[in-house]
């Protein structure tokens, strides 16, 4: 065996070098197994009318080269994170305030889900953020002396959007009165499609859940029901938020779709380094148990890929993993495929897609607005070379 559980893992590709190959190159993908079809398949995501396709470039053409050091967003290092620094602890503040506020006894709940010192948990707000700054472009002007005023209110309930995304995530762990808040906080924008737009994410993330606990074996052995799944779980919450923020700031549908495109994009790259770090990480640098997917029974991007190179492994995932002998022969067959190459080339592929997505919006001279999207543009590669 190249495995024994818990002990011997596969090694861990140098981040530094992947960070430049990224930068320079375009990932493209290979054949589609008959056992499990990508690209051949079109899968159309919901999105209230627009149609999205994960398996195929949204801006056909381009050479990626938004990441290059010549484009004019990646002009200076940007912290993505410092810009809205302020922000992100006025926001973790007014959360916090409100859940010891309705309920003392989770003040020390509180205080943990809403930590945003650290970042995996001010990722979802830092995106949202920056994105309402990105999006202060061609509004009409306000009536003079009513500028300030309306701006601040503006951004107030952009900032909304952040806290009921938040709430939302965390309601998937402490319940439904994190949930119930966030529909009361959601109600008071009065703006009903902004409201059309977060309960869609809500029906996602159940519809996930279900797809998750329900999907049978050959489901289990697809990429499409994997894409499918891992968009209602993971990027649905993000992308149509982005799309809120667009919708709040009176944006067109055209630049709305292009928020919603990048949020889409960046939160299925987030999820396909998860399942790659699941892997290759360590229990102390995730936060969790190494290789806690497969052990729950659980089918991920790496697994997939490595069935396309070795099809008798589909039986094998086809029996599950409760035998842990399963596991053993699955990590086999993964560390003798490309399997985690490839999940992390369909990483780049739809960070690069996310990053399209913001370099697509209309020109802007303001410098916080360009500052932004160069923000956003960092943030596509920072997920992609995570370690953690």
């Amino acid at each position: 065996m190249l495995f024994s559980r818990g002990f011997r893992r596969i090694p861990r590709t140098s981040f530094n070098g992947f960070s430049r190959w990224f930068i320079s190159h375009r990932p493209e993908y290979s054949q589609a197994s008959p056992q499990c079809p990508r690209d051949s398949t079109q899968k159309v995501f919901g999105g209230l009318g627009e149609t999205y396709y994960w398996g195929l470039p949204a801006f056909n053409g381009s050479r990626f080269h938004i990441h290059h050091q010549s484009s004019s967003l990646v002009e200076e290092q940007l912290d993505p994170f410092s810009l809205v620094a302020d922000e992100l602890s006025l926001v973790a503040n007014r959360l916090r305030e409100m859940v010891v506020a309705e309920v003392p006894k989770l003040a020390s709940a509180a205080e943990y889900f809403f930590k945003m010192g650290v970042e995996g948990k001010r990722f979802r707000p830092t995106v949202l953020l920056l994105m309402s700054t990105a999006l202060n472009f061609a509004v009409p002007e306000p009536s003079k002396g009513l500028g300030d005023t309306l701006t601040t209110e503006l951004r107030t309930r952009q900032q909304s959007i952040a806290e009921i995304t938040e709430m939302i995530h965390v309601s998937v762990l402490a319940g439904d009165f994190m949930l119930s808040r966030a529909c009361v906080a959601l109600a008071a924008l009065k703006n009903h499609e902004v409201t059309t737009l977060i309960a869609t994410v809500v029906e996602n993330l159940v519809t996930g859940e279900t797809m998750q606990m329900t999907s049978t074996s050959d489901q289990r052995c697809s990429m499409e029901y994997y894409m499918q799944k891992t968009y209602y779980k993971t990027a649905s919450l993000i992308s149509n938020s982005c799309k809120a923020v667009a919708v709040l700031a009176g944006q067109t549908t055209e630049v709305a779709i292009l928020a919603y495109e990048y949020g889409k994009n960046l939160g299925l790259a987030y999820q396909l380094i998860d399942d790659v770090l699941d892997f290759t990480g360590t229990a102390a640098s995730l936060g969790k148990g190494s290789l806690s997917d497969i052990r729950h029974g659980i089918v991920t991007a790496p697994i997939l890929f490595a069935m396309e190179e070795f099809p008798q492994l589909r039986a094998v995932v086809k029996q599950g993993f409760d035998n842990p002998t399963n596991v053993d022969v699955a990590l086999e067959y993964l560390g003798k495929s490309r399997g985690i190459q490839k999940a992390r080339e369909l990483a780049i592929k739809h960070a690069n897609l996310a990053a399209e997505a913001i370099e697509s919006l209309p020109e802007s001279d303001d410098e916080d607005v360009k500052r932004s999207r160069r923000a956003l543009v960092d943030l596509t590669q920072r997920v992609i070379t995570r370690t953690k």
